[in-house]
């Protein structure tokens, strides 16, 4: 794994169990995945991945204010809602809580990256459609950047579930190169931006920091 160097920004990574390798040997992962291509790219950014199993917009929102004076992030990557969809919880209230999330991190001096997801249509459509089409209105009110769907290329391949585990929830390791690749191209922009420390420095990343386990 990539060795952390002293200085280094800080990527914070906030999400659920998409983003805390559910299901998967450590290291598989698309957050792990990021370290190493940090790393390789010799982009001087650690990652702390304060991801938790099972959680939910109103739990992220509980708990970024302590991640973001901990950890002073440059970049913060928000990867929450999927839990609050899948338990049918009120839309206005999801919406609430990432954009109160996401100008949170920007008044602490960070650059948010919204990470989108969407439900089966079996949750009904208007909920559905209305659900996918609300981080890309979060990201337009408080201008920041999208990821309109993480799991583009994995659950809307031909045969999706190949790419999942048995639970048809959680994508299997083969997947997540492609999630990394949904994600890397905002994200590389936003770090352009964010202007690291050091930026001729030879060594970059760190071994994500895990703050959570299996969900329950």
């Amino acid at each position: 794994m990539p060795a952390r160097a002293a200085g280094d920004a800080t990527i914070l990574v906030l999400g659920d169990s998409l983003s805390a390798e559910y299901g998967l040997k450590r290291g598989s992962g698309w957050v792990a995945l990021l370290e190493k291509r940090l790393a390789t790219e010799k982009i001087p950014f650690q990652v702390v991945n304060a991801s938790v199993s099972g959680d939910t917009t109103p739990g992220g929102r509980s708990r970024l204010p302590a991640l973001l004076a901990q950890h002073k992030p440059k970049v913060v990557v928000i990867e929450l809602g999927g839990n609050d969809a899948l338990r049918g919880l009120p839309l206005a209230g999801i919406e609430d809580n990432l954009s109160q999330m996401t100008q949170a991190a920007q008044q602490a001096g960070a650059r948010v990256l919204l990470v989108g997801m969407q439900v089966p249509p079996n949750y009904g459509t208007d909920y559905s459609n209305r659900f996918s089409g609300l981080f890309a209105q979060v990201a337009k009110t408080n201008h920041t950047a999208l990821v309109s769907f993480l799991l583009k290329g994995v659950a809307d391949a031909d045969d999706p579930t190949r790419m999942f585990q048995s639970d048809r929830i959680h994508p299997k390791a083969e997947a997540h190169p492609q999630m990394l690749a949904n994600v890397w191209p905002e994200l590389k922009k936003l770090l352009d931006d964010a202007k690291a420390p050091r930026p001729g420095r030879a060594s970059a990343g760190s071994t994500a920091r895990r703050m959570g386990g299996p969900e329950k």
